[in-house]
C-alpha cells in the first residue's frame, strides 16, 4: 500500500481556496447573468431559472465521476479537469447571454450548452474534492475543516459578486466577457497551484481486502454502494434535507412580505440575518466537533439529527407565523431557523465524509457521487417545489397566510423525516456487521 499522509491546515485551506474558485464562477452565472437576462435584455424570468436546473440535472453524472475518481485512484486530475471544464462552461455562459441581444435562439442554445458543462464542471471538481477530504482528513477536525471549507466558498461568493458587480459598470457586453474571461483564467490558475504536489501519486488502495473498481465495471459498482444500508439511508436523508432546505429559499421574503408587511429592504435584511445565522450554527458544529471539545457539547450525529428536528420545530414556527400573522417573533423564528439548518448541514458533511470510506474499500468517490447527485436533484426541485406549492395552495385555499402555511408545514415533515433518516443511518453505524454482510452478498459475482 502506498503511503498517503493525513492533511493538515495548511492543505484544508489549499482545499478551501478550490472550493471558493469553484463558488466564484458559479455565483456569476446564477446571479449576474441571471439579473443581465431579466433587467437588460428584458427576459423572462424564467429562462435564467430553467438555465440553472439544467446545470443541477446534468449533476446526475456525479456518481460516475466519483468512480472515475476511484477507478484511476487519484482526484486531483478529476478536480483539475473539472475546474477547466467549469471556467469554459463560465465563459460561453456569458458569450450566450450576450449573443441573446442580437439572436435569442442562437444565444439560448450557447447557454444551455454553458450550463450543461457548468454542471459537468461543478460534479467533477466538488465530488473530488469532497472524496479527498473524506480520504486524507483524520476525524478529528473534519467538522472544523468542512465548516472552514464552506465558509471559504460562501467568501468566494461575496468577493466575486462585488468585485465583478464593481468591474462591469458601466455595463456593456465587451465588459462583462473580459471580466467574465480574466475571471475564468485566474480560477483554473489558482486552482492549479492549490493542486501542485496536494495529493501525491496514485497508490493502491486496500480496505476491507478489496482494491479499486475496474474502469469498466461503473454499473456494478454504483449497484454495489446503492445495496449497503447505510449509504441508501444516507442518500435519503440527504436528498429529503436538502429538499426541504432549498425549498423555502425563494418564498420566506414573499412571505415576510404579504404577511408582516416588510418593505423589499426590510425582506432582504430578513434573508441576511437568516444567512449570518446558518453561518453561526456552521461554527457551533466546528466548535463541537473540534479534538478540544470532542464529545463533550454531543456527537457530530447528535447535531446532525437534532439540526433536523430544530429545522422541523423553526418551520412549524413559521407555520403558525402564517396563521398567527404580525404577533409572530418572525425575527427570532428565523434565526432559530438559520441557525438549525447551519448545523445539520455541517455535521451531514463531517458525516458524509466519514460514511464514504466505511463499506467495501476504494468506493469512495461513488458513494460521495451519489449524495452529491441526491443534493443536486433537490436544489433543483427545491425552489420549484416551494414556489409551486405555495401558488398551489393559495390557488386551493384562497387565504394567504394559511397558504404559506401548508407549504411550511410540508416542510416541517420533510425535515422530521430526515431526522429519522439520520437516526436510522446512526443506528447502522452502530451494527457494522449488518452493513459488511450486505457488502459481501453483493459483491459476490459482481466483479470478474
Amino acid at each position: 500500500m502506498a503511503h498517503t499522509h493525513a492533511f493538515g491546515w495548511l492543505q484544508v485551506f489549499r482545499l478551501g481556496l478550490i472550493q471558493a474558485c469553484l463558488g466564484a464562477v458559479v455565483v456569476v452565472t446564477t446571479s449576474t447573468l441571471n439579473r443581465i437576462m431579466v433587467v437588460e435584455l428584458a427576459l423572462p424570468a424564467l429562462l435564467p431559472g430553467l438555465l440553472v436546473g439544467l446545470h443541477y440535472g446534468v449533476q446526475m453524472v456525479r456518481p460516475r465521476m466519483g468512480f472515475g475518481a476511484d477507478a484511476g485512484g487519484r482526484c486531483s486530475p478529476w478536480m483539475m479537469g473539472g475546474m477547466v471544464v467549469l471556467a469554459l462552461g463560465g465563459l460561453l455562459a456569458s458569450t450566450g447571454t450576450v449573443l441573446m441581444s442580437d439572436s435569442l435562439g442562437a444565444g439560448l442554445l450557447l447557454s444551455m450548452l454553458a450550463f450543461m458543462l457548468i454542471g459537468f464542471g461543478v460534479s467533477a471538481c466538488g465530488t473530488s474534492l469532497l472524496v479527498l477530504m473524506a480520504k486524507r482528513l483524520p476525524d478529528a477536525i473534519r467538522a472544523p475543516a468542512a465548516t472552514t471549507v464552506w465558509m471559504m466558498m460562501i467568501f468566494g461568493f461575496a468577493v466575486t459578486a462585488i468585485t465583478v458587480g464593481k468591474l462591469i459598470d458601466p455595463y456593456s457586453p465587451a465588459r462583462l466577457l473580459m471580466v467574465t474571461a480574466g475571471l475564468c483564467l485566474c480560477v483554473v490558475v489558482l486552482t492549479g497551484a492549490c493542486l501542485w504536489r496536494l495529493e501525491g501519486q496514485a497508490g493502491s488502495i486496500h480496505a476491507h481486502g478489496l482494491d479499486r473498481p475496474q474502469a469498466g465495471a461503473f454499473k456494478a459498482t454504483l449497484k454495489q454502494v446503492w445495496s449497503e444500508p447505510q449509504a441508501k439511508a444516507f442518500t435519503l436523508f440527504v436528498f429529503l434535507s436538502m429538499l426541504a432546505y432549498s425549498s423555502q429559499d425563494l418564498i420566506l421574503e414573499p412571505f415576510a412580505g404579504a404577511i408582516f408587511g416588510m418593505s423589499p429592504g426590510q425582506t432582504t435584511q430578513l434573508s441576511g440575518l437568516q444567512h449570518a445565522a446558518v453561518l453561526m450554527g456552521m461554527l457551533t458544529v466546528a466548535f463541537a466537533g473540534s479534538s478540544r471539545v470532542r464529545g463533550r457539547l454531543g456527537s457530530v450525529q447528535a447535531w446532525m439529527v437534532g439540526g433536523c428536528l430544530a429545522s422541523a420545530l423553526a418551520m412549524a414556527g413559521l407555520c403558525m407565523a402564517g396563521l398567527e400573522g404580525a404577533s409572530w417573533p418572525l425575527k427570532l423564528n428565523v434565526v432559530l431557523l438559520g441557525v438549525a439548518n447551519g448545523a445539520f448541514s455541517i455535521a451531514a458533511i463531517a458525516t458524509m465524509m466519514r460514511l464514504a470510506n466505511e463499506g467495501a474499500g476504494g468506493r469512495e468517490g461513488t458513494r460521495m457521487g451519489l449524495w452529491g447527485a441526491a443534493q443536486a436533484v433537490a436544489f433543483g426541485l427545491g425552489g420549484v417545489l416551494g414556489t409551486a406549492v405555495s401558488d398551489l395552495a393559495r390557488w386551493l385555499i384562497g387565504d394567504i397566510g394559511s397558504a404559506y402555511a401548508a407549504v411550511f408545514a410540508l416542510e416541517a415533515l420533510m425535515f422530521a423525516i430526515s431526522a429519522w433518516c439520520a437516526v436510522r443511518v446512526s443506528r447502522l453505524a452502530k451494527h457494522p456487521k449488518l452493513t459488511h454482510a450486505h457488502t459481501r452478498q453483493s459483491l459476490q459475482g459482481s466483479y470478474p
